[in-house]
């Protein structure tokens, strides 16, 4: 009896397998259309039903290969009876069948007919209609899981229809979600450059949902959210993108008003970050209803960082990672809020309260970044940990003095590890560099933790226990080699639409610290090696920077530096009278003569002395590197006997006389007189040539109409 039961199943299976031989033996020699329509009537039939393995269903296409299905989906007349889509039907069915091989499912016959595999789900649906959904649903999902797939189905509309079907409850429409969050997360950018309304469409319909639900769906959709709110076009351009994110907001404003668990708010605070990420504040409406929802969001963000960082269980710690992580952009943003002096969200009271609790959330991330071990350096989360303590560093060094000098060491070792490992393979510099589409696209984590570092960094070497230990740990020679790297790849980038990049940046940034370096702590200068090597880079980076406005802000960090390092080094041998070096000089005269030029003063009727047009929108950023650069030339002067001579190559004693001879002297204020004077003391004294150049343009009349008594007293002297 056993026996029996057993063999007929076998018995059963070999039966079918001999009728699919016959099938397709008639496929492949049937003289006409109706003996093998009927052949493939079975064959469809058993591919249906399941009952084709893969070497069946290779045999199937060996019999026919994709000539038969392409006929059957063009022909417009079906057998006698039949729907008037049979055909059609039959074509995508054997194409479902020839899918579920990776190797045809890559075919350019199958990529062909993607639109087709669109038309079918944009089509009226009728009961008889939906074996081809599914089929039509089974080639795309084949599709998207070839190499060349995603790109296909983007560039083929499949996009549009997806977002057709689920916007219209299409039937299938649950696949159609599952296939549009799969390119999402391989072609992001792409897909909203092709397809944003009908993505827009998609986002306004979960939106509404999501402000209307009152049961689970409401947190279903909070982890569906992010997958629809892009990085690479901000939905605050649009107006249906600034309704989907009012929608957002009303409903994130009901889940976190309310008492829940830890699994309900979860993916709550993480959609707010992904918003904060894609848009900043601004889907946050302004006045006290929104300045109380952003208060929330970042004490909640806070509370959410001590409570898992503070925990002793490291398993609990990284069940969470991603949970803080988001809460980690929601306090960066508070951090931002609370500096802004105008148009801020939170009023002054909630600003002072936001800092005291942010402050012991970071107590909390510095007690977790000190118990980490070699073995996690490459943790993902250690680089969001150290990047927002970097946010924090950046603008608040005042709090917490004693644990971060406690954690220098930690944060040196960490930055000079990933640095050094990051040079081997070619350091990325991205803050969210969009990939092609035949690789993932969306934020590529960087290991430049430097780049978040800096600013704090230049805080800190302006005090002396912090640079003490920063210096003791090695800092500065790991800053010089990184400010060379960096100088490399900017120099090796193509021009971008935007000139300011983060690799500039972190130059700008890394010359203010060696800028407190040479000013506190001189004699690490002339005794770490290094220095020579940056002081030879920003000899010859001036001249570079010089002529394109683009850079100004970066080559007045550069003629600053290099003068002032200039002083300290005068001996080396990178300073000698070297071509690289005059051109510096050069540069350098070029850069601080040509920033003020006389122009006329509507209110006086008078000539006055004011910013160059080319340096003005710059201002803010370089004047004060402009004084202490006329101040670092002044003393240059006495060191490199040649200086005089460029200067007087240059002509900018007699452009500066013809200036201050023509400006009306209230328009020169006393600061600039003394930056002037300072200079021209020193040339006066250091070479004949310049002061009678200087004399010779009534340089002693213009001496005592600017009250510049120390050069009046130098031009007096024989």
């Amino acid at each position: 009896m056993a026996s029996g039961s057993g063999a007929a199943p076998k018995g059963a299976a070999g039966a079918r397998s001999a009728t699919l031989k016959r099938c397709l033996d008639v496929l492949r020699d049937a003289s006409n259309d109706s003996e093998q329509f009927a052949a493939l009537l079975l064959v469809t039939k058993a591919v249906k039903a399941g009952e084709v393995d893969s070497k069946t269903r290779r045999q199937i296409f060996d019999a026919i290969g994709f000539t038969f299905p392409n006929r059957l989906l063009t022909s417009r007349e079906p057998p006698s009876g039949c729907p008037e889509h049979t055909f059609r039907a039959l074509g995508l069915t054997l194409l479902a069948c020839f899918c579920t091989d990776p190797e045809l499912a890559g075919h350019s016959q199958i990529l062909n007919k993607i639109p087709t595999f669109n038309d079918v789900l944009v089509s009226p649906c009728d009961p008889d209609s939906k074996s081809m959904i599914d089929d039509a649903y089974q080639c795309l999902t084949a599709v998207m899981a070839t190499p060349r797939g995603p790109r296909e189905l983007v560039t083929k509309g499949t996009v549009a229809a997806l977002c057709h079907a689920y916007v219209n409850s299409s039937y299938g429409s649950d696949r159609a979600l599952t296939l549009l969050l799969g390119l999402l997360a391989v072609a992001e950018a792409k897909c909203w450059q092709r397809d944003a309304q009908h993505l827009l469409a998609v986002l306004s319909k979960l939106t509404e949902e999501f402000l209307n639900a009152e049961d689970m769906t409401k947190f279903e959709l909070c982890e569906l959210l992010p997958h629809f709110i892009p990085l690479s076009s901000p939905l605050t351009r649009d107006s249906k993108g600034s309704e989907c994110l009012h929608r957002i907001y009303e409903g994130l404003a009901k889940i976190l008003g309310s008492k829940l668990s830890h699994s309900q708010r979860d993916p709550a605070l993480k959609l707010a970050a992904c918003l904060m990420q894609a848009c900043g504040p601004e889907w946050i409406p302004a006045g006290s209803t929104g300045s109380k929802f952003l208060a929330l969001l970042v004490n909640l963000a806070c509370v959410e960082v001590r409570l898992t960082l503070e925990e002793p269980d490291p398993m609990e710690t990284e069940r969470k990672k991603e949970m803080v992580t988001a809460c980690y952009v929601l306090m960066e943003m508070g951090i931002q809020e609370c500096l802004k002096e105008e148009e801020s969200l939170l009023e002054e009271a909630q600003k002072m309260q936001l800092i005291r609790i942010m402050e012991e959330a970071f107590g909390a991330i510095i007690y977790y970044l000190r118990q980490v071990t070699e073995e996690e350096l490459q943790d993902p989360f250690v680089f969001a940990s150290v990047r927002i303590l970097g946010a924090w560093l950046a603008e608040e060094t005042s709090a917490l003095k004693q644990e971060i000098c406690e954690l220098l060491p930690f944060l040196v070792r960490y930055a000079k590890q990933l640095f050094h490992s990051g040079t081997a393979e070619g350091l990325p510099q991205a803050d969210g560099v969009q990939a092609g589409l035949a690789s993932t696209e969306g934020s590529v984590l960087p290991q430049d933790a430097l780049r978040f570092l800096l600013p704090g960094f230049c805080h800190l070497t302006a005090e002396d226990r912090p640079r003490e230990i920063l210096i003791s740990e090695g800092a500065p020679a790991l800053l010089c080699d990184y400010f060379l790297h960096q100088w490399k790849v900017l120099t090796s980038e193509p021009e971008s639409v935007t000139p300011l990049t983060s690799t500039e940046m972190s130059l700008q940034t890394a010359c203010g610290i060696f800028l407190n370096l040479v000013v506190t702590a001189p004699n690490l200068i002339r005794q770490e090696k290094t220095f020579c090597s940056l002081m030879d880079t920003l000899l010859k980076a001036l001249p570079f920077l010089l002529p394109q406005k683009d850079h100004l802000v970066l080559a007045a960090n550069v003629a600053t530096l290099g003068l002032m390092m200039a002083r300290v080094l005068a001996s080396s041998a990178a300073l000698q009278e070297t071509q690289s070096t005059k051109e510096f000089f050069g540069a350098t005269i070029r850069f601080l003569s040509e920033a003020h030029t006389a122009q006329a003063d509507p209110s006086s009727h008078q000539l006055a002395l004011a910013v160059s047009p080319a340096y003005a929108s710059a201002w803010g950023d370089i004047g004060e590197l402009w004084f202490l650069g006329m101040q670092a030339l002044a003393g240059c002067v006495p060191l490199f006997p040649w200086l005089p001579q460029a200067v007087l190559q240059a002509r900018w004693l007699e452009a500066l006389s013809e200036v201050l001879a023509r400006v009306a002297p209230a328009s020169v204020d006393f600061e600039l007189v003394a930056a002037f004077q300072g200079v021209l003391v020193e040339l006066a004294r250091a070479s004949k040539p310049c002061r009678e150049v200087i004399l010779s343009h009534h340089g002693e009349e213009w001496a005592n109409l600017y009250g510049m008594a120390a050069l009046e007293q130098c031009l007096s002297e024989q």
